[in-house]
This record gives structure tokens, C-alpha cells and sequence, in this order.
């Protein structure tokens, strides 16, 4: 299957080209291995394809785990904002790439993981596609997102509403402290 031209249209969204670099916001989590070297190499990774520009890394977030099976360690949480020319479908592919090279399995919903890479907003596109949901359809609940994005970006927003509103009143939010020694600045690469 061809895809369309740059700003020609698709018949799925999740495919559509764009005709000049639009923004996205990914989260990533780990809890497993080396937590901080692998988020570090992942930012360096999704920095280093083609088509994916970094504009902002958040401060690194300690969280409890939520949800999934009991006793999992914490997770160190971040957020990067982008700039891409690939389709929404590409961005997801290279994020899952970048999963897959650093052992992430899918055994347990919820459950501990190496790395955890989600696409949470595409372009303000809104999709409901199963591969791919735009926004996140969990991001609006989970300060674990919600807040390192808004120490990247305290004037974010999520379908019209402050995305540190949403941070403090998600119910996870008592969960969620800035990594001791963390970068306080929301660009550059992270330094746990």
C-alpha cells in the first residue's frame, strides 16, 4: 500500500501525510532493568528518526504503578513534545520500534514493563481507530502523563481543559513526585 503525497488526502487519517512538520506529544514509562538509561537512550532514539524532531523533554516523574498486578516497582515517567512528517501510523511504528529494541513484551496489561512508549496527541487529531486512539484515551486520567507534560509545558491543554488542571485532580495524582535531581527545565535531554 502507497501512501498519499505530503498534504494529499487519505481515506484513513492514521495515514494521511502531512504537508509540513506538525506536533505530537508521546509518554514514556519504564519500571524494569535500568529504568533512567533506558528512558535516555528512547529519547535519544525517537530524536535520531527520520521524520521525528525533539522539541522538549519533561522533568523525569517517580510513580506508582497503576493498575496491572500488585508489587510492581515505581516507574520513572516523562513526556517529550515533537515536531514529525510521518502519518500518525508512522509515528506509532517507530514508537513501538523503539519498544521492541528494548525487550518491551506485552504479556500483562498494566503490568511492569521496560519501556512503554503511547502517543497521546497527533496534530489535535481525534481518532477512535483500535490501533491507534488520538488523543490517548486514558492521558485526560493518569497524572503519570498529565503531569510531566504540564512541567513541560504548563500552558498544555487536553480537549480544551489545562493539562496541570487534569493532573491534579486524576486520581493518581498523590502518586506522581519529580525524580530527585531532575532536569527543571522542560528541554534537553532527561538527567535522572
Amino acid at each position: 500500500m502507497s501512501l498519499p503525497e505530503p498534504g494529499e488526502p487519505a481515506a484513513d487519517p492514521l495515514d494521511r501525510v502531512p504537508a509540513a512538520p506538525v506536533p505530537a506529544v508521546l509518554a514514556l514509562g519504564a519500571n524494569l532493568g535500568d529504568p533512567a538509561a533506558t528512558l535516555q537512550a528512547a529519547v535519544r532514539e525517537l530524536a535520531e528518526h527520520a521524520g521525528i524532531e525533539l522539541t522538549g523533554v519533561s522533568p523525569v516523574a517517580v510513580t506508582a504503578a497503576v493498575g496491572g498486578p500488585a508489587g510492581q516497582p515505581d516507574y520513572l515517567n516523562l513526556v517529550l513534545s515533537v515536531e514529525t512528517t510521518l502519518t500518525p501510523r508512522q509515528l506509532l511504528a517507530a514508537c513501538q520500534a523503539v519498544e521492541q529494541a528494548h525487550h518491551r513484551t506485552r504479556e500483562v496489561r498494566w503490568g511492569p514493563r521496560t519501556l512503554d512508549v503511547d502517543v497521546i496527541t497527533y496534530a489535535g487529531l481525534s481518532s477512535d481507530h483500535p490501533e491507534l486512539t488520538l488523543p490517548h484515551p486514558r492521558a485526560h486520567e493518569r497524572a503519570f502523563v498529565l503531569a510531566p507534560w504540564s512541567w513541560l509545558d504548563p500552558q498544555a491543554t487536553l480537549g480544551g481543559v489545562s493539562v496541570a488542571g487534569l493532573a491534579a485532580r486524576a486520581a493518581d495524582a498523590g502518586t506522581v513526585r519529580r525524580l530527585p535531581g531532575a532536569q527543571e527545565t522542560g528541554t534537553g535531554a532527561p538527567t535522572p
